[in-house]
């Protein structure tokens, strides 16, 4: 089962900051699992905006990226400082 995180204002958007999910079949690259969840969680486009940046295992990554029902998928937005 792959374990997603989510930072900063996606942690409202899941209600969550991880979760641990089967990857439906199919969902095999970051930008399946984008449409994916911000589909099947109804997040009107959250997770579809190029400014969402993801890492894989601990490695930010270029997209499309292949992933598996391993990895630790974390999802990034941006960071604003002050």
């Amino acid at each position: 089962m792959a374990r997603l995180l989510y930072f900063g204002r996606l942690t409202d958007a899941f209600g969550t900051g991880a979760e641990t999910v089967a990857l439906p079949a199919g969902i095999n690259d970051t930008s399946a699992l984008r449409a994916w969840l911000d589909n099947d969680r109804q997040l009107g486009g959250v997770l579809l905006e190029k400014t969402i940046r993801i890492a894989i295992n601990d490695t930010i990554v270029s997209e499309p990226w292949p992933i598996a029902d391993s990895d630790d998928i974390a999802f990034l937005p941006p960071v604003g400082g002050g």
